[in-house]
């Protein structure tokens, strides 16, 4: 029986202020873009991408800040995975008073 080794991606999370977005990029070397497989919900996601017949990156992830997983955008080259997804309600601050 051949069982795969599951590798944690490394996973890099910035704000996007200007943009109102979360730039994510993630290390998958090794991995063809055709095998991605990225599950956006609002408040995560979740990634598989087998790296040859041993080995397979895969992790879900929390988001800090909900976003809009149908506006989402992902590309993929030279083992670097970004992604770029639109905070819902991004810019809509209210100011509370500190008593």
């Amino acid at each position: 029986m051949n069982k795969k080794i599951l590798l944690a991606p490394c996973v890099c999370i910035t704000h996007d202020d200007k943009n109102g977005r979360l730039n994510i990029e993630m290390e998958l070397p090794g991995v063809e873009k055709k095998d991605i497989k990225l599950d956006m919900k609002k408040d995560g996601f979740c990634i598989s991408a087998p790296r040859g017949e041993d080995a397979e990156y895969s992790g879900c992830f929390w988001l800090a800040h909900e976003v809009v997983p149908e506006k989402v955008e992902a590309e993929y080259e030279s083992g670097l995975l970004r992604i770029f997804a639109p905070m819902k309600n991004w810019g809509q601050n209210v100011l509370v008073p500190v008593q």
